[in-house]
C-alpha cells in the first residue's frame, strides 16, 4: 500500500544502516508494479550513485524505465541560494553597498543552519516537480538528525530568510515589509508562516513590492511542503534499521522526534538480520546477541509495522542487486 497509495516517501535512519539500498529497492518495486518514480537523494555523500554504480549527480537522470534519480548537492544548493538573495538585494541597493552585500553573503555561507535552509527550499522545489510529473517521490534522506532537522525547518526558514534581510536592509522600510508577512509585526516567531495576507502589498513602492512578493513566494512554497509531509494519505516515512544497539536507541529517538512533529510514520525496515543459514561459532554468538536487538526493537517499537531483510553475503551494487533487495522487501510485506 505504501508504493501503490502514497506520493512521497522519505526514507530515514542512521548512517550506514542501508537507506540507499533500501530506497533504490523500493524505487525499482514501486516501477514494477507500474509506478513512475522520482528517486532523490540529499545525502552528501551521494551513495546513489554508487548504489547504481553510475554517475547521477545534480540533474534528473534516467536510471531505469519509469525510474528517474536526483543527487541534490548541499554545496552546489546554498550557493545557488545565496546567489540568488544577492542579485535580489542588489536589485534595490545601490552600486557602493555590493561589497557589504557579497560580505554579508561570505558570512551567511557558514551561519548555522544556513545549507538546510537552502536544501529544504530545494527540497520543496523537487516535490512540488516530482508530484507533477511522476506518480511517487522516493527521498533518500541524509542521516536521522539531519532529516529531522530538514522535516522541521519550515519556520525556521521563514524567521531566518527574515533576519537575513533585516541584517542587510536595516531601515524603516524594512521594516514595513516584514510588518506585512507575519503577525505582529514579525515577532509573533511561534508562528512565522501563518497564512500571509493575499494584499500584503497593497500600498508598498515598487521596491518593497518586489521584496515582499519574493518573501512571499517562499513562505507559501514552505506552506505548501508543510501541508504535504503531514498529510498521512500522501506521504509516509520509513525508518531503516539494524539489529544493533545504537541504531535502535538514535530510531527510538527520532520516532519519538517524528510523533510529536505530527509526521505519518509508516513503520521500519530492519535491515541486515543474519539468516538462519548463516553457521559457525562466531555467527552463533552474533546471532544469540542479535535476537536480544530483535526483541528490543519488538519491544520498543511494536506499535510500527516491521519489515526484515536479511543480510546479503556481498555487497549491494548495481540493478541485479538491488533487484534483489526489492524481491525480499515484497516478500517482507511491502
Amino acid at each position: 500500500m505504501l508504493l501503490t497509495e502514497k506520493r512521497l516517501l522519505l526514507i530515514g535512519g542512521k548512517g550506514g544502516v542501508g537507506k540507499t539500498t533500501i530506497s533504490s529497492a523500493l524505487a525499482l518495486l514501486a516501477t514494477h508494479r507500474g509506478k513512475s518514480v522520482l528517486l532523490v537523494s540529499t545525502d552528501p555523500a551521494h551513495s546513489l550513485s554508487d548504489a547504481f554504480n553510475r554517475a547521477i549527480g545534480d540533474k534528473i537522470t534516467r536510471l531505469a524505465p519509469n525510474l528517474d534519480g536526483l543527487e541534490l548537492d548541499p554545496d552546489r544548493q546554498i550557493a545557488e541560494h545565496l546567489a540568488n538573495v544577492s542579485a535580489q538585494l542588489k536589485r534595490f541597493t545601490r552600486p557602493e553597498m555590493y561589497n557589504e552585500i557579497e560580505r554579508q553573503m561570505r558570512l551567511t555561507r557558514h551561519s548555522p543552519g544556513a545549507q538546510e535552509a537552502a536544501m529544504l527550499e530545494r527540497m520543496a522545489n523537487v516535490i512540488e516537480l516530482g508530484l507533477r510529473d511522476y506518480d511517487l517521490v522516493i527521498f533518500d534522506t541524509a542521516p536521522t538528525g539531519h532529516t529531522l532537522r530538514l522535516l522541521s525547518l519550515p519556520e525556521a526558514m521563514a524567521a531566518w530568510t527574515q533576519g537575513l534581510l533585516n541584517a542587510n536592509k536595516r531601515s524603516e522600510k524594512l521594516g514595513e515589509v516584514l510588518s506585512h508577512l507575519t503577525p505582529k509585526g514579525g515577532r509573533d516567531v511561534s508562528n512565522p508562516l501563518a497564512d500571509p495576507s493575499e494584499h500584503a502589498t497593497a500600498g508598498m513602492d515598487e521596491r518593497n513590492k518586489a521584496i515582499t512578493d519574493t518573501l512571499l513566494a517562499r513562505q507559501r512554497l514552505l506552506q505548501r511542503t508543510r501541508e504535504i509531509l503531514t498529510d498521512a494519505s500522501q506521504t509516509a516515512l520509513l525508518f531503516v534499521l539494524t539489529p544493533e544497539k545504537l541504531p535502535i536507541l538514535e530510531t527510538g529517538r527520532a520516532v519519538q522526534s517524528l510523533l510529536q512533529e505530527k509526521l505519518p510514520l509508516a513503520g521500519l525496515v530492519v535491515n541486515r538480520i543474519l539468516p538462519d543459514s548463516a553457521d559457525g561459532q562466531f555467527l552463533v554468538a552474533r546471532r544469540s546477541q542479535e535476537k536480544i536487538h530483535l526483541a528490543q526493537i519488538k519491544q520498543d517499537f511494536g506499535h510500527l509495522p516491521r519489515y526484515k531483510v536479511p543480510l546479503q553475503t556481498t555487497d549491494i551494487q548495481g540493478l541485479s542487486a538491488l533487484q534483489h533487495i526489492a524481491n525480499l522487501l515484497q516478500q517482507a510485506g511491502l
